[in-house]
């Protein structure tokens, strides 16, 4: 690389590469090993780092100490990153890495393990080390993710992108608990109708059973239907239930993805 604008690679512009501990190698980030190499680095092991314009090696600071040249405008040396792109980053000491998106944006939330947008404080509920969990659509680790994450009503963190996939694929229930990720009441209205048009046959008349809802977690007896069985709750009214037990003992279930209704 030549001209400093090219400096980097396709994760971070800067003029620096790290010289790894694990394997002895030059990586300009720890990103790039990691797609190259069969183990992880740890970033903050790193102890060595190679100027880009001189060519120097040195142990990890701001500027090289031969040529002068600002390695990043963004340094953390905890994290071992540097960045010349303007991202609001900043240190988390409670996460233990580097976040983007300006400290005034967010909140650490003690109890999720995970700095949240500021619009979610008091109003997400909250998991125990929920970030500390890989992704449950895409399998990724979700507590050094560099994607969004997206906290559901039920509070099990999934990335955004996946979120926004699930939802484009017609998958409307959290893939860990199956609560409802979004608002389903226009859905469940479209329900109702098809059952009130949908008269099951005369021999049905008194076979009732035993549904668990998946959305506020309490269980009713309802009349059988194939097309599904609605939370009896007059504060929920959820077709995503399971049906616990009927006089045949049977289970099943039926879910807010369009399934088994």
């Amino acid at each position: 690389m030549t001209e400093e604008a090219g400096l980097g690679c396709d994760h971070y512009r800067r003029k620096c590469s790290f010289i790894t501990p694990c394997c002895n190698k030059e990586y300009i980030c720890r990103i790039c090993h990691d797609e190259k190499e069969a183990h992880e680095l740890n970033r903050k092991e790193v102890q060595t780092i190679k100027c880009l314009k001189c060519g120097l090696q040195q142990k990890v600071k701001k500027k090289c100490e031969s040529c002068d040249t600002l390695f990043g405008v963004y340094f953390c040396e905890v994290c071992r990153l540097y960045d010349d792109t303007e991202k609001g980053q900043f240190h988390c000491d409670k996460c233990g890495i580097c976040r983007v998106g300006g400290r005034e944006n967010y909140f650490h939330c003690d109890t999720c393990d995970l700095c949240l947008g500021i619009y979610l404080k008091d109003k997400h509920k909250c998991v125990q080390e929920s970030s500390r969990r890989n992704c449950a659509v895409c399998l990724e680790y979700l507590h050094t993710s560099r994607n969004e994450a997206h906290v559901p009503k039920c509070g099990h963190l999934i990335h955004s992108n996946c979120y926004r996939q699930c939802l484009k694929t017609g998958i409307y229930a959290c893939p860990t608990c199956n609560q409802s990720l979004v608002d389903m009441k226009a859905y469940w209205e479209v329900l109702d109708n098809e059952i009130a048009n949908t008269p099951m046959p005369a021999e049905y008349k008194d076979f009732f059973v035993q549904i668990l809802c998946k959305d506020c977690h309490r269980e009713s007896r309802v009349q059988f239907h194939v097309i599904g069985h609605k939370c009896q709750h007059k504060d929920c009214g959820s077709y995503n239930t399971c049906r616990t037990g009927d006089p045949s003992g049977a289970s099943s279930c039926s879910t807010a993805t369009g399934q088994d209704h």
